[in-house]
């Protein structure tokens, strides 16, 4: 951490300990160098090329970033038909939902850094947006495989598929891409739905927005694991991997960029007490291997301490290079991407590989007969 990060961090916790209420203010991260010290090694990619859609482990690519053909429309292509849903708060059993109070943060425990006391939060209703592209492949009546994402609707997800698909490079699956309920980190709707640590938001999506799926598009989702993917970026990312690391009996791939693999979780919970940098810390090492195959990506100008808690587990590049080593020494099925000259969630940087990192996900589908 340079010095400035260090002072304008020191004195973010210094107001956050106060009670004062003011608007989180996030330092400029510096570019990570993906040979640092204690990193993964990594093969080193030609600017402007991704790995392979048949290879493991980890890589670097950039500095430019240009869209992937798949990611524009092309001409003679079919086209899905995409349906948006709304979902309210009083219609759910699992989120009735949940605000944290404008312009207000929580306050690092004295006592126990690692963790974020949220006193402004308090029950408050919201709307949810559901997009769901069902591709013209799909054949009624027939069991499709299906992606959930984090932070719909996601239109450039949509125009990959249609041309994945097409190619045949990839299954005729569904999209379902499910805004979040509002808020961000802790005390807010969407941290309590990305950022806990347990099967919950799996559950919520099980039950209340797949059968909603189901009924208005009139399409059939399949229960084999193996065609249900996750994906998301940020929160929505690690959302992504907690959706499938607690249900794995309903998905065995998963996708994220710039994955939120630290201490976010509120409220505090004492079997996960540093939330998602559980999963590299412990979580990974000490559980049995799990039927996951894993794409992950983070950028080298990602997220470096972007809130009050100087607890060390808020640097988001040092997160997604420990989950590399972690699933490397678990002999996981993983593609680990870090991107030079990027940010959080680098729209540039999706463009580029997401086609690519489709492809890899899905590699060895074969749907159940």
């Amino acid at each position: 951490m340079n010095r400035i990060t260090l002072i304008v961090a020191s004195v973010l916790i210094l107001i956050a300990r106060s009670g004062l209420a003011v608007a989180a203010e996030r330092p400029t991260p510096p570019a990570r160098d993906p040979n640092s010290p204690g990193f993964v090694v990594a093969k080193e990619l030609p600017d402007g090329e991704g790995p392979l859609v048949d290879a493991n482990g980890n890589f670097v690519i950039g500095p430019t970033h240009k869209p992937a053909p798949e990611m524009t429309v092309q001409p003679g292509v079919p086209h899905g038909a995409v349906h948006n849903l709304t979902m309210q708060s009083t219609d759910s059993k699992l989120y009735p939902g949940i605000a944290r109070e404008p312009n207000t943060h929580g306050t690092v425990d004295p006592a126990t850094p690692a963790k974020m006391i949220v006193t402004t939060s308090h029950p408050a209703p919201y709307t949810r947006r559901v997009a769901v592209y069902v591709p013209r492949q799909y054949e009624p009546g027939t069991s499709a495989p299906f992606i959930v994402g984090a932070d719909g609707p996601d239109k450039l997800l949509f125009t990959a598929l249609d041309n994945l698909i097409a190619q045949k490079k990839v299954p005729a699956m569904v999209a379902i891409s499910i805004g979040n309920g509002s808020g961000d980190a802790q005390g807010s709707q969407r941290g309590l739905e990305y950022d806990t640590m347990s099967a919950r938001y799996a559950e919520f999506v099980e039950t209340e927005v797949l059968p909603l799926v189901e009924r208005q598009c009139n399409v059939k989702l399949t229960k084999d694991p193996e065609g249900r993917a996750t994906m998301g970026c940020s929160s929505g990312g690690s959302c992504a991997l907690i959706m499938a690391w607690y249900r794995p009996d309903l998905y065995h791939r998963v996708l994220t960029y710039s994955g939120t693999y630290v201490n976010q979780q509120w409220p505090f919970n004492d079997a996960t007490p540093h939330g998602a940098w559980e999963f590299h810390e412990h979580l990974i090492a000490s559980s049995p291997v799990k039927p996951l195959r894993i794409w992950l990506e983070v950028s080298d100008r990602n997220l470096l301490n972007p809130n009050a808690m100087l607890d060390g587990m808020h640097d988001w590049v040092l997160a997604n290079e420990n989950m590399a080593k972690a699933l490397a020494a678990k002999n996981y099925k993983y593609q680990f991407v870090f991107a030079r000259n990027a940010v959080h969630c680098d729209g540039s940087v999706k463009q580029q590989t997401l086609p690519a990192a489709l492809q890899w996900l899905w590699k060895d589908y074969a749907a159940a007969k």
